[in-house]
């Protein structure tokens, strides 16, 4: 049973960065830094300090929180392969956040907010939330940002996530951040989320199609689509 007094350890390999956090006492202890390609080889070990300097355990764990998507699909599959392949041998509950909620968790108290982030291929990964009555308004969902419209209902809102570093237009200004593992902790400290076995643990990829074919992408450059 997950409770307010829970140690946690958090697992974010949805982005280029390598986001990991040790929630104990209170306090959540995070590791994020830019790794491109090395998070595989980066994990374990990041993993390793951060429980060294708390001096803990994987068995003095209550569980363990992983992004569940949708984001980089390589990214994703390290990170639930990490979580599960800690968790079984020490019989430790797995807690998926999916990775907008977390996104729109950043802006509390709102009505209306977008959480996008970069889905590659001119698209973006992306939901509406009221943060206020911690809901979310939509589906996840991911198309291009000149199909992103407000939710019915709504005349204004704000946005998060890092597809407002892009060189887009959405339907509302935004801040280009994204949340760390106190974000993920908190959210699986509220209980909303199921804990699950390893093997039940899942991801939510939301688009089926994870790269353009070579055609496709040489259509892409040829109307201007693809940079």
């Amino acid at each position: 049973m997950i409770s307010i007094n829970s140690r946690l350890l958090v697992i974010d390999t949805s982005t280029g960065y390598l986001s990991l956090g040790l929630h104990h006492n209170g306090h959540t202890h995070s590791i994020y830094e830019a790794v491109g390609a090395k998070q595989s080889e980066l994990i374990l070990p990041r993993i390793r300090q951060l429980l060294e300097t708390a001096n803990l355990t994987l068995a003095d764990l209550n569980g363990i929180v992983y992004a569940q998507g949708p984001g980089a699909f390589t990214g994703l599959r390290i990170g639930l392969g990490v979580a599960t392949g800690l968790a079984l041998p020490n019989n430790l509950p797995l807690i998926g956040i999916p990775c907008l909620d977390a996104v729109a968790a950043q802006i509390p108290d709102q009505p209306c907010v977008l959480a996008a982030t970069d889905a590659r291929m001119n698209e973006l990964f992306y939901a509406w939330y009221d943060t206020r009555n911690l809901s979310r308004l939509t589906e996840y969902r991911v198309d291009s940002a000149s199909n992103i419209h407000l939710p019915n209902g709504h005349l204004h809102g704000t946005g998060v996530g890092n597809a407002y570093a892009l060189d887009i237009e959405l339907p509302v200004t935004g801040q280009n951040q994204m949340p760390q593992a106190d974000v993920y902790a908190q959210l699986a400290l509220t209980g909303h989320y199921p804990a699950t076995t390893a093997a039940e643990a899942s991801l939510h990829y939301v688009r089926n199609k994870i790269a353009l074919t070579a055609t496709e992408q040489a259509t892409r450059r040829n109307t201007g689509q693809l940079a």
